[in-house]
């Protein structure tokens, strides 16, 4: 009789353990799932945050890097014009005083074209065609666009302003070709070299005189004028942050 209970038993616990372990195995397993899904959706938002931060940080000390290279170029303008002023309060002749205005880049004008893109510029005349200076050095003009401040990069063929070559002032007008700077109209007896260094000339009340356009890389002779393929002293890029010339003279 008592052999006959214990097999009972035996047989009751090997039912009970067929038809919960199942059970009991899907619900720990399903309860493991939930902490590793909850450990693992921590770990995506602790990673994104980490990154973030990170990002920001990179972003911040980018930001300083660019101020304080702006603070070195307005420093610069500065002192060029402090330092003419002395030679012409010399020579009893009026007052330079070039005045520029900071202006951030916004969008392109178009997707397709990066040669050219708004920027928010206070004070704006439509009627008036601007210089802008990147790094102390040239970068294209400002024009009106419906009514906006329009970039023009001066790879651009839309870009134009006069300048001077080499030590003896050779002159001609700076434009975009083929996505080359190119100086044209000189003087078919003039003769300018490669190495000679380009600087605005300011006859055309677009720049002030003497800004570093860059240097010439190749002559080209053509019927009637010469030009001059130059290699720009700024890139091509869209910058972050402009120099507007707002006054010449």
């Amino acid at each position: 009789m008592t052999n006959l209970k214990l097999l009972l038993v035996a047989v009751l616990l090997v039912a009970v353990s067929l038809t919960f372990g199942s059970y009991i195995h899907g619900k720990f397993i399903g309860f493991a799932g939930g902490i590793l899904e909850v450990y693992y959706g921590v770990s995506d938002r602790v990673k994104s945050a980490v990154s973030e931060h990170f990002n920001q940080a990179e972003t911040i000390k980018a930001l300083r890097e660019e101020n304080a290279e702006l603070k070195k170029s307005a420093m610069l303008l500065s002192t060029f014009a402090g330092e003419l002023n002395k030679i012409l309060i010399d020579k009893n002749s009026s007052v330079y005083e070039p005045k520029v205005q900071l202006v951030k880049a916004l969008s392109y004008a178009n997707l397709n074209d990066y040669n050219k893109f708004f920027v928010n510029f206070e004070n704006f005349n439509p009627n008036k065609i601007y210089g802008l200076i990147s790094e102390g050095k040239t970068a294209g003009i400002l024009v009106n666009k419906d009514g906006r401040p329009l970039a023009i990069l001066q790879r651009d063929e839309k870009s134009n302003f006069s300048v001077f070559i080499g030590d003896t002032q050779i002159p001609g007008v700076a434009g975009g070709e083929n996505n080359e700077l190119v100086v044209r109209y000189i003087p078919q007896w003039l003769d300018p070299k490669v190495g000679d260094e380009v600087f605005t000339s300011g006859k055309d009340e677009i720049f002030f005189a003497g800004v570093p356009v860059g240097k010439v890389k190749e002559i080209q002779n053509g019927k009637l004028y010469k030009s001059a393929v130059v290699e720009p002293y700024v890139s091509s890029e869209m910058p972050a942050f402009l120099y507007v010339v707002t006054k010449e003279n």
